[in-house]
């Protein structure tokens, strides 16, 4: 038994060599929660491997010495360092140099995988022979690179080729998906999936009597051939196409174009691959994407988990909302009761909740315990029993408050209580409690499922416990929590509510409302403004709106109220601006002589900019960063660009206020630049008088 290695100092790596001569390396990332796959580790993994090379043990098994996963990837942090083309070419090839090592190891290698396995870490994985997985829901594994802007660049185009084959490997790493343990046996990425009892066992036999690796099916092979190719490439950026465009997301068409051009060669493919990302990631695509997820686990971290975690969450309000945030929190794991005045209103929350959890669980018992959690309660029993309740009833200042003065009494001392009101300041809500200090903002967005923010709203009464115990909730169900101060519309609705009426304005003025939505679509949004005020219904939107112009520089359009009064809301009545047909907005194209005015994106986009700007000068949202979050994860601007303020900085905050100043003398007093701009204004003017 060799010994040498056992000897060496490594910081991150835990290494074990059994009596049957299997080396056991574990990754154990210092003074981190997570393993991921920074140049210290690699340089580590480097030395281990070289060594085993020299002398070569009976089988290696690489795992994880953390609870939480396997490895979450490339360490994201190192990914915004590279200052050229050349640095990240050199670093991406030593990745392709130390997986190499691994794979040609000389004897048989496992990944035995529990948790999360993804980017890089599915990487190593695949440069393993055998690829063993926990069978649990807490398995996911995957290649998420495309959402950062690049595709996999530790040889995991070619591997994933290899082992899924060419229709699958390339959904994989277009999509950007995680999947179950099951699920990645099925497609190939791994060869077992067994439960955590078994775990051990099915590497040490897999070591002791290596199988015999099955080929991928003949079809599969022939796929790859380049005849066909460039007709498979053909129907996938087209597909590519109706989501990403090319300007703004180049990562999906470059792993599409090493596939067509290279994917019978493999080595030349590894060769192309590692220019193809380090291509990408220096580009600006890349690193704004790897700033928004930097974003996203900034908001993460506000929602640090506390002691006493709540148990029970009642929700007050039958409606779309309520009933979806209500089912969403059962399927987050929590005993939930929904409570409405009508029976039918409850049927229907509990037939949505079905439809979501079929989708989302697919297996009959998972669907079925899920569904168990969530109880229709008429009557409002389980008030007295919740450590949350959160109150989703229709906006109106008076009916919450008569709502809350009944409530509050039935409540445990220490429930926290939260509105989803998405308007109202917390202080009028809140005179109408003995406690008010208990009263605490959620606002969540539509839809629930889907819209991964959470506004934590604070009013001048919220406790910082309160703020804090809302904010680990909203982390608890799979959510980011942003937070924000009590005020008309806090930050998404307020920023969002100028975009959307301006649309509103566009289509007054006769510009037809596919050119209004197809404007927003070609900067990055990911639906037309027209398109999202009718998805989130036009009521409303008139709603926050005129809450919004008792506060606001905001006059509501005429258009807007008549399509209400008719009764025409959108989506959900079949008729709204558009009308809609299975689902499906129906947008009419313009004459083909129509010629629309160029300035149709500023109008839209710099009133989104401009109010951001106030809000921040108004104290809404602590700093840029975290408004750029707010308003990437809670309207879906363009993350490609950053965020709204960092395309600000992008773009030069000088000429984008020259533009509103310009739009102001166009069209009036709306595009005059907010107070609030001095702060962004001085540090170029600075910068320019330094220059000089």
């Amino acid at each position: 038994m060799d010994t040498g290695m056992m000897d060496k100092p490594y910081k991150h790596w835990q290494i074990e060599q059994d009596e049957e001569n299997f080396v056991w390396l574990h990754l154990d990332k210092a003074d981190s929660r997570t393993n991921t796959l920074s140049a210290a580790v690699l340089t580590e993994l480097e030395d281990a491997l070289n060594h085993l090379h020299q002398h070569p043990p009976r089988g290696l098994v690489i795992r994880s010495a953390k609870d939480n996963g396997f490895i979450a990837g490339a360490d994201i942090g190192e990914f915004t360092g590279f200052d050229s083309q050349h640095a990240a070419l050199e670093a991406i090839q030593r990745g392709h140099r130390i997986f190499n090592l691994l794979e040609t190891l000389r004897c048989p290698t496992v990944a035995l995988i529990h948790g999360y396995c993804l980017g890089g870490g599915m990487e190593m994985a695949l440069a393993c022979r055998y690829r063993i997985a926990e069978d649990d829901p807490d398995t996911r594994l995957g290649l998420p690179e495309v959402r950062l802007g690049i595709h996999p660049g530790f040889g995991g185009t070619v591997r994933t080729l290899e082992a899924a084959g060419p229709l699958t490997a390339l959904n994989i790493m277009l999509t950007g998906r995680s999947f179950s343990a099951r699920a990645a046996k099925k497609m190939g990425l791994i060869d077992y999936a067994v439960p955590k009892r078994h775990l051990l066992n099915a590497a040490r036999s897999t070591l002791r009597k290596p199988p015999k690796k099955k080929p991928l099916a003949w079809w599969l092979t022939l796929l790859n051939h380049k005849l066909l190719r460039p007709w498979i490439a053909k129907y996938m950026i087209k597909t590519v196409a109706k989501k990403a465009a090319r300007a703004h997301y180049p990562a999906p068409y470059a792993l599409i174009d090493l596939w067509q051009h290279y994917a019978d060669d493999r080595e030349q493919m590894l060769r192309e691959e590692a220019v193809s990302v380090a291509n990408l990631l220096v580009g600006r695509t890349a690193q704004n994407l790897i700033r928004v997820f930097k974003l996203q686990e900034t908001l993460k971290g506000l929602g640090q988990a506390q002691e006493n975690k709540p148990n029970y969450v009642h929700v007050i309000g039958g409606g779309v909302m309520g009933g979806d945030i209500a089912a969403w929190c059962a399927l987050q794991g929590y005993q939930v009761s929904i409570q409405d005045r009508e029976h039918e209103t409850l049927g229907r929350v509990i037939k949505r909740a079905f439809a979501l959890y079929k989708k989302r669980q697919k297996i009959p018992r998972l669907i079925s315990t899920t569904l168990d959690r969530l109880m229709p309660d008429l009557p409002g029993h389980g008030l007295a029993r919740a450590d949350i309740v959160i109150e989703a009833i229709f906006e109106d200042v008076e009916v919450k408050r008569q709502l809350f003065r009944d409530i509050e009494p039935r409540m445990k001392a220490e429930a926290l209580l939260c509105t989803n009101t998405s308007s109202i300041p917390l202080e009028e809500l809140a005179e109408a409690l003995d406690k008010p200090e208990r009263l605490v903002g959620l606002h969540f967005f539509n839809p629930v499922a889907k819209m991964p923010l959470i506004e934590i709203v604070r009013g001048k009464n919220s406790s910082d416990e309160n703020v804090q115990r809302a904010s680990a909730f909203a982390k608890s169900i799979s959510r980011l929590p942003l937070p924000v101060s009590s005020s008309p519309g806090f930050l998404v609705n307020r920023v969002l509510m100028p975009y959307l009426i301006e649309a509103v304005v566009l289509a007054e003025e006769g510009i037809p409302l596919k050119v209004i939505d197809d404007e927003a679509v070609e900067f990055g949004m990911p639906m037309g403004p027209i398109e999202l005020a009718d998805t989130v219904g036009l009521d409303i939107c008139l709603k926050v709106a005129d809450i919004l112009s008792q506060n606001m520089d905001i006059s509501v359009p005429e258009r807007l109220r008549t399509l209400v009064e008719r009764g025409q809301l959108g989506k959900k009545s079949g008729q709204g601006f558009y009308a809609f047909k299975k689902g499906k907005p129906v947008k009419t194209p313009p004459d083909k002589d129509y010629i629309p005015p160029t300035d149709i994106q500023e109008r839209l986009i710099l009133r989104m900019v401009n109010e951001v700007i106030a809000c921040l000068h108004d104290g809404v949202v602590e700093n840029a960063e975290l408004a750029d979050a707010g308003i990437i994860f809670g309207t879906g601007f363009a993350p490609f660009r950053g965020g709204p303020m960092h395309y600000l900085q992008d773009r030069g905050a000088r000429q984008v206020y020259k533009m509103l100043e310009q739009l102001q003398q166009r069209y009036g007093q709306r595009f005059a630049p907010s107070n609030g701009w001095q702060a962004w204004l001085e540090p170029e003017i600075a910068q320019e008088e330094n220059d000089g």
